[in-house]
């Protein structure tokens, strides 16, 4: 038992040294942290069903004549 007293002695300290005027973000932070979470995850579902419905057909490129030796657009 004496060795569990000897931790819990060497440990006591260690929290005193702390300063007590330190802000840490606590419970509120984490409620706050896990809202913006659960919002992007709610957010991406409704992109991926807004994805889903799209029916894209793309329109094949338009082709463009061969320029000629004289053409004063082509740069060398």
């Amino acid at each position: 038992m004496s060795a569990t007293q000897n931790t819990l002695a060497q440990v006591v300290p260690l929290a005193k040294e702390l300063d007590e005027s330190t802000v840490s973000p606590g419970v509120l932070g984490f409620v706050v942290f896990a809202l913006l979470g659960l919002a992007v995850w709610m957010l991406m579902k409704s992109m991926n069903k807004h994805m889903k419905r799209v029916d894209f057909d793309e329109a094949p490129a338009p082709e463009s004549p061969a320029p000629t030796a004289g053409d004063p657009t082509k740069h060398a």
